[in-house]
């Protein structure tokens, strides 16, 4: 069985090699160990293999899937092939699904449900607060926040989501023990160790310019919904957007000043039809009852010292849900006014918003 798997692996990394040849090769070889002990004359009648990708195969060692295996084992990495029970069943039905995935960290976070959240890398402040309160939010409710280990946004993603001690998944584009960017590296080996560190790139591999797209359908297909903070027209990010589309899934997009050129993309999507997200309950919202769960392994989180205007706010709150209106009429103060300091609590961990605008001390 383990001589298949990594021959599964090395055909999986063969150049030329994608989901539908390497599903015609297994088909007409009996197995991908098959495939690759199978002469060229034999794969040239396979439909659709060209003749260099046969070249490929030919020149391909079942060898270099153990290689790889031992290179992940070493560095405490798994290999998962679709069909694994820690598969992602949620990758297995995408356009072009990855045909082997390698995990370091929680595999067991694959199997929760979880939210995209990606952004600008060249962010606002207004979007890095978005983003940790949305990310923070979504955490606390036991959604696991998945986005791209790049610098900026996706960034802020993952540390607000540890920080609220939930789970959160870093998808690379490039393989384990590369830390790209090399300033991510304290982030790296947090996620390494709170989280899970994902890629279909085997160790070692440095990242190159298509490696990104094509890393971006993982991170939209592992997530219901994909929610983008910032981004500027022709942003990168939007080709997580056009993922999540293909794949059916949600999009949600934060909207922001017209004059700042980090919401053209966000505005414009909302324009072309995507959910807008104007507080966390919005999101929490699409997942129901699964937004209630909190993770088992949740620390207590500390109290911070408030002011005497938060500390007031905050004591209107309890256990039963209190509409912002009633809050801002309670408090005497303006809605917005309200609303901005109730971010900041949330964002603290102090209180925690429930959709519909309804919020209680944690």
């Amino acid at each position: 069985m383990t001589e298949e798997r990594d021959a599964h692996v090395a055909l999986a990394l063969t150049p030329g090699i994608g989901p539908d040849r390497f599903a015609r090769l297994v088909k007409a070889f009996d197995s991908a160990h098959g495939a690759l002990a199978a002469p060229f004359a034999l794969l040239g009648t396979v439909a659709g293999l060209s003749r260099a990708a046969a070249t490929a195969v030919v020149s391909q060692s079942p060898s270099a899937g153990t290689v790889v295996r031992k290179a992940v084992e070493a560095l405490g990495g798994v290999c998962l092939l679709p069909g694994d029970p820690q598969f992602p069943k949620a990758l297995e039905s995408i356009p072009q699904p990855p045909l082997v995935l390698f995990a370091l960290g929680d595999v067991g976070l694959l199997a929760t449900p979880a939210v995209a959240i990606v952004g600008s890398r060249d962010h606002s402040d207004y979007g890095e607060r978005t983003t940790r309160l949305v990310a923070g939010a979504a955490a606390r409710a036991g959604i696991t926040v998945v986005s791209g280990m790049a610098r900026g946004l996706d960034a802020e993603a993952h540390s607000a989501a540890l920080d609220a001690n939930g789970g959160t998944i870093g998808v690379l584009g490039n393989g384990l023990g590369v830390v790209y960017p090399a300033a991510n590296r304290r982030l790296y080996q947090r996620v390494q160790r709170e989280g899970l560190l994902l890629t279909e790139y085997p160790p070692g591999e440095k990242p190159h310019a298509g490696s990104f797209p094509k890393r971006n359908r993982l991170i939209s297909g592992l997530a219901r919904v994909t929610v983008v903070v910032e981004a500027a027209a022709g942003s990168g990010t939007l080709i997580t957007v056009e993922s999540a589309l293909d794949q059916g899934r949600d999009v949600m997009a934060v909207p922001g000043p017209i004059t700042s050129p980090t919401s053209t993309g966000t505005n414009r999507l909302i324009r072309d039809g995507a959910i807008p997200l104007l507080v966390p309950g919005d999101l929490l919202e699409l997942y129901g009852r699964q937004a209630s769960v909190q993770r088992e392994d949740a620390r207590p989180r500390p109290i911070p010292q408030l002011s005497a205007e938060d500390a007031r706010l905050v004591g209107v709150l309890g256990a039963a849900p209190v509409q912002l209106d009633v809050l801002a009429e309670t408090v005497r103060q303006p809605v917005a006014q309200v609303l901005d300091r109730l971010c900041a609590l949330e964002l603290a961990g102090v209180i925690e918003q429930r959709p519909g605008r309804l919020f209680v001390r944690t």
